[in-house]
């Protein structure tokens, strides 16, 4: 019997195993179930499984039943694996329990495959990151580094996407991925309403490098949220270094390293992730054409806007409007 009741929707499993942080599995459930489009549609179906079915303990004072055993990853669009407490144990090595890896085996080699926190200990094991970029919780990443030398981590990030295989940092930065998986798939429309409906935002700024406990406090003065402010206000400008330093009275140097210590990433990272977000909203929301979008965007040319989009979401402008617009002509007229 099939544990997904709806075929036609998208079919995430959550492999829980022994332990596993109960805030990560509600995330994925409360988060995916919401989405839905304007009709009330729910696009996705969730489902638990477990490697084998039956009682499962979480890091509550509570256990689960999983009526589904390894059979649901073989069915799955998506599988999400949380983290465990078994993750942090003395015993915990890089190899993975052959009844793991005989149920990782099951995934179809269409499907995506995501971790939260240090459920990425799971991916590596199974050869998913290798030659990749991941991230897990900054707590984990000297101990993962040390098993997964072929896998890039960084600490820094809330979630890194590599196609078709994703990972989150730390609980929290669940609910971060869970978002951009859906409005990866259907826009940032319908992923805004999910955020809404959870109370949460639809897309936090910086990186892990803003929790991590450093030996000293960095001055008051080190901030750089003018200089971040003043940039979402003039994207449509060829914003340099030197102009954000400017609005923290800071050196080009001064400035690039405080920023990247508050927010994880470089003030250009950062300045071409907002652009992105302006360009996939005014895509969506506007009928503003493709050369004005690039323009007002700060992409400066169609050319420039297109190299981006495709590099980030693998789509063109035009076929980013067609997919996510809601009142465009799919037939291009």
């Amino acid at each position: 019997m099939s544990a997904f009741l709806h075929p036609d929707r998208h079919r995430i499993a959550v492999l829980v195993r022994q332990g596993v942080l109960a805030m990560e599995l509600s995330i994925v459930h409360q988060l995916f179930s919401q989405a839905a489009v304007p009709g009330g549609e729910r696009l996705y179906e969730v489902v638990t499984c477990a490697v084998t079915a039956g009682g499962v303990r979480t890091t509550a004072d509570f256990a689960l039943s999983v009526a589904h055993g390894p059979e649901a990853l073989a069915e799955a669009d998506t599988v999400i694996v949380p983290a465990s407490d078994e993750d942090y144990g003395p015993g915990a090595d890089a190899r993975l329990p052959a009844p793991l890896a005989a149920a990782l085996a099951r995934i179809p080699a269409h499907a995506r495959i995501a971790s939260i926190c240090t459920g990425a200990f799971v991916l590596a094991g199974a050869g998913l990151l290798d030659g990749r970029k991941a991230t897990t919780h900054w707590n984990s990443a000297a101990r993962f580094r040390r098993l997964y030398p072929t896998v890039d981590m960084d600490p820094n990030v809330f979630y890194v996407d590599e196609g078709t295989v994703l990972t989150a940092a730390g609980e929290a930065s669940g609910i971060d991925l869970c978002l951009h998986m859906i409005r990866k798939d259907h826009g940032i429309a319908v992923a805004n309403d999910v955020a809404r409906s959870a109370v949460v935002p639809a897309h936090r700024e910086g990186g892990q490098a803003q929790f991590i406990r450093r030996t000293a406090p960095e001055p008051q003065r080190s901030t750089t949220g003018r200089a971040r402010a003043w940039a979402l206000d003039h994207l449509d400008r060829a914003l340099t270094l030197r102009d954000l330093a400017a609005r923290e009275t800071m050196s080009v140097r001064t400035f690039t390293r405080r920023f990247r210590s508050e927010m994880g990433i470089s003030p250009l990272e950062w300045l071409t992730q907002q652009r992105i977000e302006r360009a996939r909203r005014l895509l969506e929301e506007t009928d503003l054409p493709v050369d004005r979008v690039a323009e007002d965007s700060g992409f400066g040319t169609t050319a420039s806007l297109r190299q981006h989009l495709r590099a980030q979401l693998g789509m063109s402008p035009s076929a980013y409007r067609n997919t996510f617009h809601p009142s465009y002509d799919r037939a291009g007229r």
